[in-house]
């Protein structure tokens, strides 16, 4: 198994609570991180240690997403709150109360928008206008991780009800409901770039991988961290997948053989201090960003050891 060289860039600093949020921006060296604080900041990873503030919001964002071609930021909070966040011009910001108790999930499907609901709603919106226009009840308890696959046309949601629900894209009928996938919520899911396996992380701690050829079938599964895999993120490349926990702690694995290649830790590789709660793994300069209680973000660069061309 080839080893991995990982340095650390920078630690940034500046959000005034937990940074739950990460997402892509309009350049390709830029990205934006959201927080307790209600905070919405623009970091340039070519200047990392100058944050810019783009927006605020009254209460702790969950879950963004930016939409370039409208200039315009979706961010979802603790209250269920959905923003339409105009950046050009901020006054004519929307704040729609649509979910209950948090939006812990947005992701992008083509010409709409779906956001995973707190009290057990999945909500597909226009991409254009920022309208709803279905709602389904998948659960009685919080949906806590969307994950969307262009090769299977599916979308994944992972609930606090310890279930994953696999919906077809286009119609969102379920195809698949997984029961009891994990023994607590399922807090992360990703699908591997290829489409050909579903990995799901939990409050259990555990990191499954499922073989979505037919039925669902999980073909492995490992104790992979302490404490609850908050979040699951594929390198660019596809070589490559990275896992965050609670356990304040971010793991590197192989993708195709799921075999751990790396531990980032606090002590020895001055780390987060505590919970890693987002990570989102850029094209540029394969620089993958972790997020924390600790209200920092941290830039990695990853390579393998003997090869610096990812």
């Amino acid at each position: 198994m080839p080893r991995l060289k990982v340095a650390k860039i920078a630690q940034l600093t500046g959000h005034n609570a937990s940074v739950f949020a990460l997402g892509e921006d309009q350049a390709p060296n830029t990205f934006l991180s959201g927080a307790g604080d209600g905070w919405i900041v623009r970091w340039n990873l070519d200047e990392p240690e100058n944050g810019r503030l783009i927006a605020k919001v009254e209460t702790q964002v969950f879950s963004i997403l930016h939409l370039p071609e409208r200039n315009m930021l979706i961010a979802g909070n603790m209250n269920g709150g959905v923003h339409w966040v105009d950046l050009e011009n901020p006054e004519k910001t929307r704040n729609i109360a649509h979910h209950q108790k948090g939006v812990f999930a947005i992701e992008a499907l083509g010409d709409y928008i779906l956001t995973a609901g707190g009290q057990g709603m999945l909500t597909k919106w226009d991409r254009a206008t920022g309208k709803a226009l279905e709602s389904m009840q998948l659960s009685n308890q919080s949906l806590r991780s969307l994950a969307v696959s262009p090769n299977q046309k599916e979308i994944a949601v992972g609930s606090s009800d310890n279930s994953i629900y696999l919906l077809d894209a286009q119609t969102l009928a379920i195809r698949h409901h997984i029961k009891d996938a994990h023994s607590n919520s399922v807090f992360s899911l990703a699908y591997r770039p290829d489409g050909a396996y579903l990995l799901s992380g939990g409050r259990d701690a555990h990191l499954k991988v499922w073989q979505l050829n037919g039925t669902p079938e999980c073909v492995n599964e490992k104790p992979a961290h302490w404490f609850t895999i908050n979040s699951i993120v594929f390198s660019p490349c596809g070589r490559w997948f990275a896992t965050g926990s609670r356990d304040k702690t971010l793991k590197i694995w192989d993708a195709k053989s799921f075999e751990l290649l790396k531990v980032l830790e606090t002590i020895r590789d001055k780390g987060h201090l505590n919970s890693v709660n987002r990570l989102f793994w850029t094209p540029y300069k394969n620089y993958l960003i972790s997020a924390s209680d600790d209200r920092s973000l941290i830039i990695w660069e990853v390579s393998p050891a003997n090869d610096t061309n990812v």
